[in-house]
Formats: structure tokens, C-alpha cells, sequence
């Protein structure tokens, strides 16, 4: 008997494979996005922190020139 001709190999599909390829690859690009998006949330957080630390010191650690 003949092997089936057409797009089965052995019962594995190449679309299947194809659309395996295609969602490892977004996964992967979103992996990527979703570092970059906490990078940036990181960098705003220690700006934040650094902001309000300078705040804080400003008003409560330096001699007070109001009295």
C-alpha cells in the first residue's frame, strides 16, 4: 500500500507545525515586550522613590527657615 499523498507526514500536519512556529514566535516577542514594559515600570518606580525620598528630607531633615 502507498503512503496517503497530501500535506500528512507520518499524521503530523505542516500547518499544524506552522501554527506551532508562528505562536512560539509570538510568545517569545511577547516575553520580550513584557520585559521591556517592566524595565520602564522599574526606571519610573526608583524615579518616583528618588522624587519623593528628596521630597521628604527637603521638609522634615533641613533647619526650618519659617520660624
Amino acid at each position: 500500500m502507498m503512503a496517503q499523498p497530501g500535506l500528512f507526514f507520518g499524521g503530523f500536519s505542516v500547518f499544524f507545525f506552522l501554527i506551532w512556529l508562528v505562536s512560539i514566535g509570538l510568545g517569545i516577542y511577547a516575553f520580550v515586550l513584557f520585559v521591556k514594559l517592566a524595565r520602564r515600570g522599574i526606571v519610573a518606580l526608583d524615579l518616583y522613590n528618588y522624587a519623593k525620598n528628596r521630597e521628604i528630607r527637603d521638609r522634615y531633615e533641613s533647619p526650618n527657615k519659617d520660624v
